[in-house]
């Protein structure tokens, strides 16, 4: 007789409302907890931590993962979570760029857009069958790597910026 194949865990239905509160709480807290008085501009800790040379953006894209993986827990289909893969990396990457990433990631609120495809596939979920396990692990492994990256790049930037400032 043959195993069922095994399954990335699920949450329950009734944990759904719960981890979607957090998640939502998540995103706020990274892309709008502080208001800006006197106008109408909210910015998070992503941007704020971003500014910190070489480990900002990795803490930045390690947080947007973890929004990424309970939407697949959530049951989202792999359509879905290769967008929202796609707006995390946009964040880090342009994020890492000196001073232009800093500015972009003011602006460019990937969390609140992951929620915003998360909430529209609980409220209409498609007839399209959830992520497998091993797309998700291979998007959790591709977004790893991706922040990796994002350290060694920002460390070879910043030593040719000492060098290039140094004459050494």
């Amino acid at each position: 007789m043959s195993q069922p194949p095994l399954q990335f865990p699920t949450i329950e239905p009734d944990a759904k409302a719960p981890t979607l509160r957090r998640l939502r709480e998540l995103s706020r807290l990274l892309d709008k907890v502080i208001t800006i008085p006197g106008i109408k501009l909210s910015i998070g800790l992503d941007p704020i931590v971003g500014l910190l040379p070489v480990g900002g953006d990795f803490l930045g894209v390690l947080l947007s993962t973890y929004i990424v993986l309970e939407a697949a827990r959530l049951g989202t289909p792999a359509a879905t979570l290769a967008r929202m893969v796609f707006h995390v990396i946009v964040d880090g990457l342009v994020g890492s760029i000196p001073i232009f990433g800093d500015a972009f990631d003011f602006a460019w609120t990937a969390n609140e857009y992951n929620i915003r495809l998360l909430e529209d596939h609980l409220k209409f979920p498609s007839r399209r069958k959830r992520a497998d396990r091993w797309f998700i692990l291979t998007v959790l492994g591709v977004l790893l790597l991706f922040a990796i990256g994002l350290v060694v790049i920002s460390v070879i930037v910043m030593r040719l910026l000492v060098a290039a400032f140094t004459g050494s």
